[in-house]
């Protein structure tokens, strides 16, 4: 778990009972490139359907500029923020999608996912 998670705030689904899509777009995250110091640019797309939590955005704003100073590389980032905010609010599903601009010639998209276990109604929201 990482520090920055302590950013994080959370508030209770007004809506437990249905699965409903919650998509952000996040188009301007940036980070430090872990061996040379230099700036990395990315956009996220964080997409989840909530089960007793949802995110608070003010908190997510603040969340992923934490980034902004800390050297680590792209997997590693797409990664942990989706261990954060899968740790903190348990969704039913999740996934985050990091688009990395150019480096060296090279766009780098991450993707990842979570699950919850015995979601019954994946398939609903997955198609």
């Amino acid at each position: 778990m990482s520090s920055q998670k302590k950013i994080l705030e959370t508030f209770e689904n007004p809506n437990k009972k249905d699965d409903y899509l919650i998509l952000m777009d996040i188009p301007e995250f940036t980070c430090l490139c872990p061996l040379t110091g230099q700036p990395d640019f990315a956009e996220f797309e964080i997409k989840y359907v909530p089960d007793g939590k949802c995110i608070e955005l003010k908190s997510l704003k603040l969340y992923m500029a934490s980034f902004r100073d800390v050297g680590a590389f792209h997997e590693a980032n797409t990664n942990l923020i989706l261990n954060d905010l899968s740790t903190l609010i348990k969704p039913r599903y999740m996934s985050v999608v990091g688009y990395w601009k150019v480096r060296g010639g090279i766009i780098t998209t991450i993707s990842t996912k979570y699950i919850k276990k015995n979601w019954k109604d994946k398939n609903k929201i997955l198609e």
